[in-house]
């Protein structure tokens, strides 16, 4: 499998921080930047990272199996992902999850038909005291209200 140059400079600058020996410790972020120019977690893609970190592929997958942030199936082009653990649930969360299924017209872990977007209801993002907290892709959002979904989706609608 190969890679754009740009993946293959990232990856070979983020093997170069590590020191000799524990370069095993590059493979989630291996997995993740690579999982970002592929779309998704492919057999391919565990049989180059266990050749490229000298480990077998069934430790990859291991790993990969484990972390819900690395995805077997593709997401849409924006990933949505909504918290909905004890701080944003209790500020709405539940809510706002519901809400962004029946905007989209799709379920947790569903790629809309046109492939732009995805949702995901997640434990945790980190941010409960801004809670009912979103992301899309890598972009935090906040205080989300089930207005500011609405605009937000508009925003993101209209980048295409």
């Amino acid at each position: 499998m190969t890679f754009s140059p740009e993946l293959e400079a990232r990856l070979a600058k983020l093997l170069a921080s590590y020191p000799a020996g524990q370069e095993r410790s590059a493979l989630v972020p291996m997995l993740l930047y690579a999982q970002d120019e592929v779309g998704r977690i492919t057999p391919e893609l565990v049989a180059e990272v266990a050749r490229r970190l000298r480990l077998q592929p069934a430790q990859v997958e291991e790993v990969a199996s484990y972390y819900s942030m690395l995805r077997q199936r593709a997401a849409g082009k924006h990933h949505i992902q909504i918290c909905t653990n004890i701080s944003c649930l209790l500020m709405g969360g539940g809510e706002l999850f519901e809400h962004a299924c029946r905007c989209l017209g799709i379920g947790n872990k569903e790629v809309t038909a046109d492939g732009k977007f995805s949702i995901e209801e997640v434990e945790c993002l980190g941010a409960c005291s801004w809670a009912p907290a979103l992301q899309v892709n890598y972009d935090y959002h906040h205080g989300v209200t089930p207005e500011k979904f609405d605009q937000l989706l508009e925003v993101l609608r209209q980048a295409e």
